[in-house]
């Protein structure tokens, strides 16, 4: 298992007058609507254990007022807990006073808001190169910087714009451009593309992916949309009511949800469009010449099937055969009324 760069530990969260007493009531087995209406507290995160790879997509999700916010203001110490600890490579932040949180701050994490956060006062430029101005940047290297980064997330050529000149897919590009042009090793998105309409969410969930195959950003991210998180996610944890319900792969999430919560929020999801290939692979001693790779999803691979007419493939990862798949294989892991409505053949 890969080390973490990120290790959340224990983590508690209750907000009211006397967190500490609230605390051992709820170590006791208390849960968050008992809390409320005996105590007065509120339960925001009960117990959070996750570990977080270097370089990967960690997608925190839930419904609203499951603590998926309240969690990611942790990781920058916005929100102190009530116990438990945060290490982030292999500094125990809670442990920062406020010059060194400062620092951390600014070197180690960027945030990319829901609600784009841009300075309307500020043209296009000023504001991709606002966080390196806070370093402390020389203003002529802090707008070259930024310059590139706009660039790279398609915004040549609107450098003297201002914010309210842009469609809200423009700002949220300005938005990462700025989180991206600190070039901090953690990325924070909270809710980063939820307020935009379904299209250009899809294309910022694009940019977005198309960036990490170069940057390899440790990047935590939030949403309430399973379809995101499972687009994006290397890893996802699922809460409710500040628990963690599950943590895992997408193929984990959809192949072998823990429990009835995690299954309503998977059972509408096309699964042909989430599974890739290699979570049905097996090992076996199947001849054939046609060849899939790993990361295809099942909608990929049915298509490669029909243009073959094989039923059996050989799955590879890096170069190297992993094992074999057939088509029964992908059929049977797809719902029917998939296959049924749907052209996956075309």
């Amino acid at each position: 298992m890969e080390q973490a760069f990120i290790s959340i530990k224990n983590l508690y969260k209750i907000f009211g007058p006397k967190p500490a007493s609230a605390f051992a009531i709820v170590k006791n087995g208390v849960d968050k609507a008992t809390l409320l209406t005996q105590h007065n507290h509120v339960l925001g995160l009960n117990d959070i254990n996750i570990d977080i790879p270097r370089g990967k997509i960690q997608v925190i999700m839930g419904l609203s007022g499951s603590g998926k916010s309240t969690l990611i203001r942790h990781l920058n110490r916005l929100i102190e807990p009530t116990a438990g600890e945060i290490i982030i490579d292999g500094h125990k932040i809670m442990d920062f006073q406020s010059p060194q949180l400062l620092q951390f701050r600014r070197k180690m994490m960027s945030m990319v808001f829901q609600k784009f956060a841009l300075l309307p006062h500020k043209t296009v430029l000023q504001n991709a190169a606002y966080g390196l101005d806070l370093i402390g940047f020389d203003k002529r290297d802090a707008h070259r910087r930024a310059q590139t980064w706009l660039e790279r997330v398609g915004l040549s050529g609107f450098e003297n714009r201002y914010p309210s000149q842009l469609s809200g897919g423009m700002q949220q590009r300005v938005g990462l451009a700025r989180a991206l042009a600190t070039d901090a090793p953690i990325l924070l998105m909270d809710e980063a593309f939820s307020a935009l309409d379904p299209l250009i969410r899809s294309d910022m969930q694009g940019v977005l992916l198309d960036l990490q195959k170069e940057l390899h950003k440790t990047i935590v991210f939030i949403t309430h949309d399973l379809e995101e998180a499972l687009r994006i996610g290397d890893n996802i944890a699922i809460l409710r009511d500040g628990v963690l319900i599950q943590s895992g792969s997408p193929q984990e999430i959809v192949l072998k949800p823990a429990d009835d919560y995690v299954s309503d929020f998977t059972q509408e999801i096309n699964r042909s469009r989430v599974l890739k290939v290699e979570s049905l692979t097996h090992i076996d001693d199947v001849q054939t010449d046609l060849i899939l790779q790993s990361d295809d999803v099942l909608e990929d691979a049915l298509k490669t099937f029909a243009s073959s007419k094989q039923v059996h493939a050989r799955v590879v990862r890096n170069g190297e055969d992993i094992g074999s798949i057939s088509l029964q294989d992908i059929i049977s892991a797809i719902p029917r009324p998939v296959l049924q409505n749907e052209n996956i053949y075309r």
